[in-house]
């Protein structure tokens, strides 16, 4: 079980204030400070410093909080091992929205096929949300198109897909495009902010010192689903992965937009809480999800 002490720290770790980390554990802030210098005086360490008003992690600190929030979702997934003689095996775990749509349901067939028994529980949800849930242990793994920290998640490349610029055949552009900037007279339809899906489009946009407020007109929507629909009823351009959109591809109901000079992949990828003691069991599970 893990130390109230420890439970104390990544209060202050998710708050970056003491006052409101006393607020969440409704505990005072004397004790909140208390549990705090016990844990520096335990580790010979300073584990927080200011900048000004502004609390920040030392060095120390962040591996402490990585290696606590390992051992937070271990201690979750281990109570749930522990059930198993009683409620059968569970997988929990999460998948980004365009994996989710476009190749989970593939993915799971083949896995219920073989294992008919097995309890499973998905939730789809964007790249930095179900960061969060990993590391508060509501899920056990996960499998993302977004960008990720990789010095605090394992991880196993699933696969690499095209990332492309996409509209109506019909699509009315005010110039014909060439370049990127060519489409700014556009309304670009993106994802919400947090996607791995819209953070592709803005680091790319980032490298070439552009951004999202270069468009002239922007439409933001959660939905993979309707993004594609207005897409295809010419209200605007969108970048997608060719993996969300290749039976509108094929049937023509969207068309690629051919750009010069953008050429741009990204991996999706399988990720886990680095040095978690289930990591065997989630690689096991990867090569069965990838047969």
């Amino acid at each position: 079980m893990l130390d109230f002490r420890m439970e104390t720290f990544l209060a202050v770790c998710q708050c970056m204030n003491f006052t409101r980390a006393s607020e969440q554990l409704n505990i005072t802030q004397p004790a909140v400070s208390q549990h705090i210098r016990f844990l520096e005086k335990h580790y010979n360490t300073k584990l927080f410093r200011y900048e000004g008003k502004k609390l920040m992690l030392t060095g120390a600190g962040e591996i402490l909080r990585n290696a606590s929030l390992t051992m937070k979702h271990d201690e979750i997934s281990m109570q749930s091992e522990m059930q198993k003689s009683e409620e059968g095996a569970k997988i929990r775990f999460g998948a980004t929205r365009t994996v989710g749509d476009m190749l989970m349901g593939n993915i799971l067939e083949k896995y219920l096929r073989e294992y008919p028994d097995a309890d499973i529980h998905m939730v789809v949800e964007n790249t930095q949300e179900l960061l969060k849930r990993l590391d508060d242990g509501r899920i056990d793994f996960a499998l993302v198109e977004g960008f990720f920290k990789k010095s605090e998640y394992d991880y196993q490349k699933y696969s690499e897909e095209n990332y492309i610029a996409v509209c109506s055949p019909d699509h009315p552009f005010r110039k014909k495009p060439d370049t990127i900037e060519d489409l700014f007279g556009e309304r670009l339809l993106l994802r919400e902010e947090g996607s791995g899906t819209r953070e592709v489009l803005e680091r790319y946009l980032d490298s070439q010192n552009l951004s999202i407020g270069d468009f002239a007109r922007t439409m933001e929507a959660g939905s993979l689903h309707t993004i594609k629909e207005l897409a295809k009823s010419g209200c605007g351009i969108t970048f997608l992965y060719e993996v969300a959109v290749r039976e509108e591809l094929r049937s023509g109901r969207l068309i690629r937009i051919p750009l010069k000079d953008f050429r741009v992949t990204h991996e999706f990828t399988f990720i886990w809480r680095r040095g978690s003691i289930f990591a065997d069991r989630y690689r096991e599970i990867f090569r069965r999800f990838s047969v």
